[in-house]
């Protein structure tokens, strides 16, 4: 038997030695790399300040500007920085740009989010708007562009001077210029770019392209980008496999800081473990998911922290353990562990870890294939994970996992798979959704993937009690889908990060202030939650109105539902305003229970205070003031 401190091993420490890539994203690194051509610089009205010129210059500065305030609030260990090309200022001797690429100016280097460096920004892009020249001057424009290699180059030793190796490292590349390469030696810059771009992946940075498509200046993409930054797009065609997320065209500036808002969050990885598609053939994958945890174990005696290895694993045993393990020895001949009658018996924390994982190894075993069809909407009873290719892990990974995709899209099949995320889990069943990418104009797409779904065992699934409940008319439905029609989101896009949660957006507003020593004030806070009353009454005031005519008539409608009251259940009762008023009428509310009275005072705004007689009296006068027509009571 092993000693103590051998077997009471920690599933938790091993597991964050195996698991590390889903601790290495806890740090966040933005690069900001605009471009400083003339083009970015081209004055225009600015939609939020009256009598204001901006450019596209200032607004991306505004947009590295509020990332960076935000950052102070939900990711003060987070870093951000700031870098110019095509510009001809220089970087200073000595700092975090010094040896960087020619024409490439680091503005703000690569540091952890603070107040002054905040400031300081925020006061330049106040001058700027009452000086149109300021940021031209500030950061002249070079008289040829900088090829895009040496400014992924620039960004590379940016990124290795300044951010942990341990953090996420992204960049947001920022530029109107649809052909920034153009002339004699295109294919070589081109070439260039795409190879240094490369690199920059393989060092784990990703870049994230924010290209700026006017109506006077329309981005083309296929002019250049196309060829360098190819969209993360598993349904391509393409033999080779992607290697960054897919580009992102701004048809209006005013967008840009709502696209940020999408990017801003980094994707951490869950888990990274292999794909085992058949014996001997396997690629890697990831699951995406938020999440972070941390154990503390104390002594409740000395009110310390206990470290996990004093911790032992054991079960009481009764009185009549010892015999039956004597019947077991002498049936199989087989000598086990014995421990005293009352006493615990240890087990080392491998056989602890069979226990649960049944003695497999984290991975995903795919065992065959079902119809689409099969996958029903109760079998999806908790969350699911996204997987992606993991190319770093297995070779080939992207293009095996792409072929897949395709196919099973292609047939409306599902996988399904016995799933082992992690070492100190238990293996469950999962379907395997596939799903395609969908982009939408407004920038917003859906990634290409599978959606790994747990599904459930015999008795996670119970029948639910049928009670019958009371249906609309086909007419009131109908009214229904002409207002609804005119309030839906156009393409049925809901893009859930343009709705922050009010209430911790008017904390954090506060914080915010609290942080750069403003003054808060409570009346410019805007809920974007509230419904646009406005634009309702404009688009299906008519057909609202129209729909709460028919509505009265319902008889449905105008039926109260008394729900059960405390331990004792009782049936449900209705009462029918008719029937109220006929009561009323005779003299007869007394008859009615307190419950209801109240019941009614609720459906209709009254108040619930009082005695039986204070609300009969209630009842009474909204009765003598409301016609029977108008009521309605649910």
């Amino acid at each position: 038997m092993p000693r103590f401190d051998e077997w009471n091993l920690v599933d938790e420490e091993e597991e964050e030695e195996l698991q590390e890539a889903w601790y290495e994203g806890k740090r966040d690194v933005i690069l900001f790399a605009i471009d400083c051509s003339e083009s970015m610089f081209e004055m225009h009205d600015d939609p939020n300040y009256e009598d204001t010129k901006t450019c596209h210059v200032l607004t991306a500065l505004e947009a590295a500007m509020q990332i960076q305030k935000k950052k102070v609030i939900v990711g003060p260990n987070d870093a951000v920085g700031i870098m110019m090309f095509n510009t001809t200022r220089k970087n200073e001797a000595g700092g975090q740009g010094a040896d960087i690429k020619q024409n490439n100016f680091v503005f703000q280097p690569i540091e952890t989010v603070n107040a002054p460096k905040i400031q300081e920004l925020i006061q330049l892009l106040d001058s700027a708007r009452e000086d149109p020249n300021l940021l031209k001057e500030t950061f002249p424009s070079s008289d040829k562009h900088v090829p895009m290699g040496d400014v992924f180059t620039s960004c590379n030793w940016i990124m290795r001077d300044g951010a942990p190796k341990t953090a996420t490292k992204r960049i947001f590349l920022i530029t109107d210029e649809d052909d920034p390469n153009s002339g004699p030696g295109r294919e070589r810059l081109l070439t260039s770019a795409r190879t240094t771009l490369i690199d920059l992946t393989q060092a784990g940075i990703m870049v994230e392209p924010f290209f700026i498509s006017t109506e006077e200046r329309p981005f083309d993409q296929t002019k250049f980008y196309s060829s360098v930054l190819l969209p993360n797009n598993l349904n391509g065609d393409t033999g080779d496999p992607s290697v960054l997320p897919e580009s992102i065209s701004i048809t209006r500036i005013d967008d840009l800081l709502a696209q940020m808002r999408f990017h801003e969050v980094p994707k951490r990885a869950l888990f990274s473990i292999p794909f085992e598609l058949a014996n001997g053939f396997v690629i890697g994958v990831k699951g995406m998911e938020v999440a972070e945890s941390r154990t503390l174990y104390v002594d409740e005696d000395k009110e310390t922290e206990v470290p996990k290895s004093k911790i032992v694993y054991g079960m009481a045993l009764g009185e009549t353990v010892d015999a039956k393990v004597a019947d077991i020895e002498s049936s199989t001949g087989v000598l086990t562990r014995r421990v005293p009658i009352h006493c615990k018996v240890f087990y080392t924390a491998e056989e602890i870890r069979s226990f649960r994982t049944l003695g497999l190894q984290p991975k995903i075993k795919l065992l065959g294939f079902k119809s689409r069809r099969s996958l029903g909407f109760e079998d999806n009873i908790k969350h699911s994970i996204f997987i992606y290719p993991d190319e770093m892990s297995y070779s080939g990974s992207k293009r095996t996992f792409s072929a897949l995709l395709k196919t099973m899209i292609k047939k409306k099949r599902i996988g399904l798979v016995l799933t082992l995320t992690r070492r100190n889990s238990s293996p469950i069943f999962c379907a395997l959704l596939p799903q395609a990418e969908k982009a939408e104009e407004s920038g917003w797409s859906e990634p290409a993937g599978f959606h790994l779904i747990p599904l459930p065992f015999a008795d996670d699934i119970r029948a639910a009690p049928i009670e019958t409940g009371y249906r609309a008319s086909d007419d009131l439905k109908d009214i229904a889908h002409k207002w609804i029609h005119k309030m839906s989101v156009k393409n049925g896009s809901y893009p859930p990060d343009s709705y922050p949660n009010p209430a911790l957006a008017y904390h954090n507003a506060q914080l915010e202030a609290s942080a750069f020593r403003d003054e808060f004030d409570p009346d410019s806070f805007e809920d974007h939650t509230l419904p646009k009353l406005t634009t309702i009454t404009k688009r299906a005031g008519p057909l609202l109105k129209e729909w709460r005519q028919t509505l009265m008539k319902e008889e449905a409608a105008n039926v109260v539902v008394l729900p059960s009251d405390g331990k004792k259940r009782k049936a449900e009762e209705s009462v029918d305003e008719k029937n109220l008023r006929q009561l009323y009428k005779n003299g007869e509310l007394h008859k009615l229970r307190v419950d209801q009275l109240k019941t009614f005072c609720k459906s209709n705004a009254l108040s619930i205070s009082g005695k039986k007689a204070d609300l009969i009296d209630r009842v009474g006068e909204y009765l003598d003031t409301h016609s029977a027509e108008h009521g309605i009571t649910c």
